[in-house]
């Protein structure tokens, strides 16, 4: 007979590799995280500061100029009339995407492993959001008329025309900065309350306290909270889908060789999933380092987000083979010659960037010592955040070429247009050092519940 008896070892968490690693206990893990807020702030994150600020300051003078002369100082023409405002935008919007995939779905799908990266992830999504947010106002030309996207009543009676994808971009996006800042300050609580409850001095325990809530760990506070926790998991999770697909409407409802598309919507949440987890090897690898972290972000967490680059790096390169293809099937000849145009045109070199970037390079993490080497994982994660940003160029200007042969031009990006790129990362390398000096950057409550000592029968024998 088969002996049906199961294996009571083939399925144990203790016999994967631990997400906890150094023997670290509960308190080991609060000290931790806790010790980076609390010891006394290194002159390295001043002068990081002092840099961010100064880009912060370059986007600031870059928007006041464009306030008073307007959007001729961008390189835009007759027919490139977005340039690399929406560019930017789409980029910063993929970039904000991780966050709550790891936060919410792999949540609702039980996957532990996002504990160590999840607040990260999700502090860096708001700041992403920020910076995407900028551009929308700012692109339209006249910022001090930015109010009229929004359906509020107003002196001049005026409406904002709902069938315009660009009014579904303001709705989807405040949607989901909305939904992510109240699930990242909703799993915040627990670990701001246990910073208030560590604080040394009288400001940091107001501050603190305020920001807790009055948590006490009591029994009512964690039902409250994980079902809190749960709901706005399940609220988040349709908007990963949601929000780049209503921004992928913006160049799919129109009527253009390139853009008119169904693999759109699809093409850009893959993208987007993409581009944002890149961003979070890219900045996790170096604060793990410098944070002494590796113990709680360890080389099993960086493995399985190498994982999900490298199968939404394999969907966005079937993506781009399927444009050619729905191209060449679909016999109109204004629409190969529009990817035609993409690859072998004025801006082939910006396509083929784009290909060896977000295609082969993610390739690489077939390989196991590929996923499993920092240093590697690092060169690979840039390059895919500067091929996903010449993905949304290209998108954006190789219908350079249209309908009318007279009205063909080159575009080329101003001091202006550059200044204000660089200017958004000084916002956002300014919210992550603030967030980073002053919260804890892992969720010390969500860590300790993976942890063998959570198991109310931890060392029992028996």
């Amino acid at each position: 007979m088969i002996d049906m008896t199961l294996d009571p070892n083939a399925d144990n968490p203790a016999q994967r590799t631990p997400l906890v690693q150094g023997g670290m206990d509960f308190k080991d893990v609060s000290h931790a995280v806790c010790d980076i807020s609390e010891r006394k702030t290194p002159k390295i994150w001043f002068l990081c500061l002092a840099a961010a600020l100064g880009g912060l300051g370059l986007l600031k003078t870059s928007i006041l100029y464009l306030i008073w002369e307007g959007t001729g100082i961008w390189g835009l023409n007759n027919p490139t009339y977005w340039g690399w405002a929406i560019v930017n935008f789409v980029f910063w919007v993929g970039i904000g995407h991780a966050g709550t995939l790891i936060s919410a779905i792999l949540f609702l799908l039980r996957q532990d492993w996002r504990t160590g990266v999840n607040r990260f992830a999700e502090a860096m999504t708001l700041m992403a959001v920020a910076c995407a947010g900028v551009f929308p106002g700012i692109h339209i030309g006249r910022v001090w008329a930015a109010y009229w996207l929004f359906p509020i009543p107003n002196q001049m009676t005026l409406w904002p025309n709902f069938h315009s994808p660009l009014l579904w971009d303001v709705f989807a996006v405040s949607t989901y900065a909305t939904v992510s800042l109240l699930f990242w300050y909703v799993g915040l609580i627990p670990d701001v309350a246990t910073m208030r409850d560590r604080a040394k001095t009288k400001y940091r325990k107001i501050a603190y306290g305020i920001l807790a809530l009055g948590w006490t760990g009591a029994n009512k506070h964690w039902q409250r909270y994980e079902k809190a926790y749960a709901i706005l998991a399940a609220l988040a999770t349709p908007l990963v889908l949601s929000v780049h697909t209503i921004v992928s409407f913006d160049f799919t409802v129109s009527n253009l060789p390139g853009w008119h598309t169904t693999i759109f919507p699809p093409y850009f949440v893959a993208g987007a999933v993409f581009s944002g987890f890149a961003m979070v090897i890219t900045l996790m690898t170096v604060v793990r380092h410098i944070y002494k972290l590796e113990n709680l972000i360890t080389i099993r967490h960086l493995e399985n987000m190498c994982k999900i680059i490298l199968l939404t790096g394999t969907l966005v390169g079937y993506a781009y083979a399927m444009e050619f293809f729905i191209a060449w099937y679909s016999g109109v000849e204004f629409e190969s010659y529009a990817f035609i145009n993409r690859a072998f045109g004025q801006y082939g070199w910006a396509y083929f960037i784009m290909i060896g970037c977000n295609v082969i390079s993610p390739q690489f993490f077939w390989f196991k010592w590929c996923r499993t080497n920092v240093v590697f994982m690092f060169i690979i994660s840039i390059f895919v955040n500067i091929g996903m940003w010449f993905e949304r160029f290209v998108i954006t200007m190789t219908l350079n070429n249209d309908f009318l042969p007279s009205s063909w031009d080159y575009y080329a990006p101003t001091i202006w247009d550059i200044s204000t790129f660089v200017g958004s990362f000084g916002l956002f390398f300014t919210l992550l050092l603030l967030f980073l000096r002053f919260l804890p950057i892992v969720a010390i409550s969500e860590v300790k519940n993976c942890m063998p000592e959570a198991d109310p029968h931890h060392g029992d024998n028996h």
